[in-house]
């Protein structure tokens, strides 16, 4: 179990799917760093449309009781076991 939870951790500086500090060090392409920020753009679209959807009531799937809210592939998470986030990078 203590290595599953550590696996699983999320740092306070890790980076998700469409999240890069600063994209111009990767790249000096101003092009891909425009297309990266479409990109990134899309990415806060798709995990508001989770929210908005768990948030929904009218979707017995994903609310009432004992039901928890789909977060799998919620694109961005806070520090810690969350069970959300896409990592830009895994280490095992």
């Amino acid at each position: 179990m203590a290595v599953v939870d550590t696996l699983s951790t999320h740092s306070p500086d890790e980076e998700y799917l469409g999240e890069r500090q600063q994209p111009s060090i990767w790249t000096g392409d101003a092009e891909m760093v425009e297309a990266f920020y479409g990109f990134a753009a899309e990415i806060r679209q798709i995990e508001k449309e989770i929210d908005r959807r768990n948030s929904d009531g009218r979707l017995k799937n994903r609310c009432g009781a004992g039901v928890l809210p789909y977060e799998l592939l919620a694109p961005s998470s806070e520090p810690g076991v969350t069970c959300r986030g896409v990592p830009n990078s895994v280490s095992i």
